[in-house]
């Protein structure tokens, strides 16, 4: 009779350990989504910064554009020649990066 309780206790020890290993895989499962998703997020944010970039690359040729005294020919020749330029230095600073 003397291992009855020992038996008992052991027996819900047992039991406690099997629920922290259970609540432990939960976990970690939910830990590597959102590790995926911040990965995911990261890289939405890398895509959305190149977009702005660009954005305001093509603001500041029109700014320019704009702002010369050139004919409507011209303007539009230059604009193209400018987002050529700075095309060609976004791959090489994305090439020496």
């Amino acid at each position: 009779m003397t291992n009855h309780p020992i038996d008992q206790k052991l027996v819900g020890l047992e039991k406690r350990i099997q629920e922290l290993i259970k609540a432990y895989q939960s976990e970690r499962s939910r830990n590597n989504q959102l590790e995926q998703t911040n990965q995911s997020l990261k890289a939405e944010v890398e895509g959305l910064q190149a977009k702005l970039t660009d954005f305001q690359n093509q603001y500041k040729i029109a700014k320019i554009v704009s702002s010369t005294t050139v004919e409507k020919d011209e303007a539009v020749e230059l604009k193209n020649k400018l987002n050529e330029y700075i095309k060609e230095i976004d791959r090489c600073i994305a090439h020496l990066s």
